[in-house]
């Protein structure tokens, strides 16, 4: 399951990005990284003979520097007889390169795995880059018209304000309302060995947490007799390895885009409520008494991660242990605290398995038929399967799946102590895809990680959850989302700043009118007025 980390987007714009759109313009549409036009009609698969299609993607540095020494795209171009020739760069370097061929105009046919922002399709379609694909899921794609038929609130979720669709999403059920997998990003994990070591029971208020760490910190539970345990640690402003999940015990609570709506449906800002301030007093204590990793502020997700398998951690904050800590006993969930007024609160964050953005069509395809049928081939329940997770079969490396020749269902394997996000990068090809609730049990099984996390959550996070809803993906106006992406590129740049700032100084009680104030003077009330309306919207 991709970590969200994928889903978490701010809609904040580059100068470089604005400057390509300005540039790209029709002459797109002359572009030489395109194919050429095969003339082909009423198209089937496999085709009497090969073509190719040129289409730009990125991919994890873990992987095939050519996409096409993934099996599963060896099968597909067996399967449908159309060669594609991938420009393929790495996360890191793709935005940038994605840009830079939008402005000079270089398009290739279609861009896979394309990360763009609502902003951006928008803009990409304003100015004709892109085009839209309604017609061609009408005409040409009968596996994705099913999944909008079985579902048709993802038709809603991705048509643009102007009423067409611009990009393939990419579409991953696991669990729906409260009990969805993405209702809680930062799961904290805690040493249970280090516990049990200690003569300590598992922490139930926000104070039991601070005597635990005390003693983490205190009385050598690893052993060795240095002082070279750390009782907690984060990353800051980091979605799943930020310490949100501790605000909840304050009130409202805080998740990565500081927006919660209350059960009669208003829109608030977490990092304005008196709750939010109380929870970063009680960080901000921990911090003083020496239980936060002074990394925390500034450490990255590998150095995170080298100090998770070396077992130094008290209480740890991620999506999923086994790619810290790993799978083992060692580590278990702490359930949600009492804060000091009794408040026991699992804020729901507002992730979904949805990327609107997943793929797109350039205006430079001369190919649209065959384009669309290929990408229809996507949307298939077990292709999607595959796409998403890794494949089977595969002779030369560690496969996700063993198929069923008799049911033809594809069954998840056992680890055996792989990271499950390493061997998916190595394997998987991502893209756009659906994968509904009803195939598991009927085309795959669901992955171990998924099933155990979604348990978890129904019996530790659920029961806690006071929100009965969450802030849905509203499709913005491209006006709208340019009012958004500048109100919001300093205002979260400020609150995140200050969260760290206070958590460090202390002074968050001192400063917080004059933090109030500058959130108003930085549009937070325009800021709520446009989520508001939003809401209210997608709802009506």
């Amino acid at each position: 399951m991709g970590k969200i980390r994928k889903i978490m987007s701010i809609f904040i714009v580059s100068g470089l990005f604005v400057s390509g759109l300005l540039i790209a313009g029709c002459s797109s549409k002359e572009s030489s990284s395109a194919s050429k036009d095969y003339g082909l009609k009423n198209v089937t698969f496999p085709l009497k003979e090969k073509v190719t299609l040129k289409f730009m993607i990125q991919s994890s540095p873990l992987a095939p520097k050519d996409p096409n020494d993934k099996l599963i795209f060896k099968r597909l171009e067996k399967k449908t007889n159309v060669h594609i020739e991938w420009t393929n760069y790495t996360y890191d370097s793709f935005a940038e390169k994605r840009n830079l061929a939008i402005a000079s105009g270089e398009l290739p046919d279609a861009i896979f795995n394309a990360g763009l922002s609502d902003y951006e399709l928008l803009k990409l379609a304003a100015d004709g880059t892109i085009i839209p694909v309604d017609d061609l899921i009408e005409k040409y794609m009968p596996n994705f018209k099913r999944v909008l038929e079985k579902r048709p609130e993802y038709r809603k979720l991705i048509t643009a304000p102007d009423g067409h669709i611009y990009a393939f999403p990419w579409i991953e059920e696991l669990g729906t309302g409260k009990e969805r997998i993405q209702s809680v990003d930062c799961f904290p994990w805690i040493n249970v060995e280090w516990l049990k070591k200690l003569g300590l029971k598992m922490p139930k208020t926000t104070e039991e947490l601070k005597k635990v760490l005390i003693a983490f910190k205190t009385q050598d539970p690893n052993g060795n007799g240095k002082a070279d345990e750390i009782p907690m640690s984060f990353i800051i402003n980091h979605g799943g390895e930020d310490p949100a999940f501790l605000f909840g015990s304050f009130g409202l609570g805080d998740n990565w885009d500081h927006t919660v709506v209350t059960n009669d449906g208003k829109v608030v800002f977490t990092a304005a409520q008196d709750g939010y301030k109380e929870a970063i007093k009680y960080l901000s204590e921990l911090y003083k008494e020496g239980l936060i990793d002074e990394e925390a502020f500034e450490q990255d997700f590998n150095t995170y991660v080298a100090k998770g398998k070396a077992g130094r951690y008290g209480l740890y904050f991620t999506w999923d242990k086994a790619n810290i800590t790993g799978m083992n006993d060692k580590y278990d969930l702490m359930p949600p605290l009492a804060g000091p007024t009794g408040e026991i609160n699992v804020t729901r964050t507002n992730g979904m398995g949805l990327d609107r953005g997943r793929m797109v069509i350039t205006s430079a395809n001369k190919n649209l038929e065959l384009t669309a049928k290929w990408i229809d081939q996507l949307y298939e329940p077990s292709q999607s399967v595959q796409n998403n997770w890794g494949t089977y079969g595969d002779t030369k490396q560690q496969n996700i799946f063993e198929l069923d020749k008799k049911t033809g269902m594809l069954k998840h394997l056992p680890l055996n102590g792989t990271a499950p996000l390493e061997l998916r990068e190595k394997t998987s090809v991502g893209g756009p895809l659906a994968i509904l609730d009803e195939y598991y049990g009927k085309v795959t099984t669901m992955p171990d990680d998924a099933a155990w996390r979604l348990d978890l959550m129904k019996k530790v996070m659920v029961p806690h959850m006071k929100a009965d809803n969450i802030y849905p993906k509203v499709f913005f106006s491209l006006d709208e989302l340019k009012e958004l992406s500048k109100i919001e590129t300093d205002l979260f740049s400020y609150v995140n700043r200050k969260r760290a700032e206070w958590i460090k100084n202390g002074k968050v009680e001192e400063e917080w009118p004059e933090y109030l104030a500058e959130l108003k003077r930085l549009g937070l009330n325009r800021w709520l007025e446009i989520k508001q309306n939003g809401y209210d919207r997608f709802y009506k």
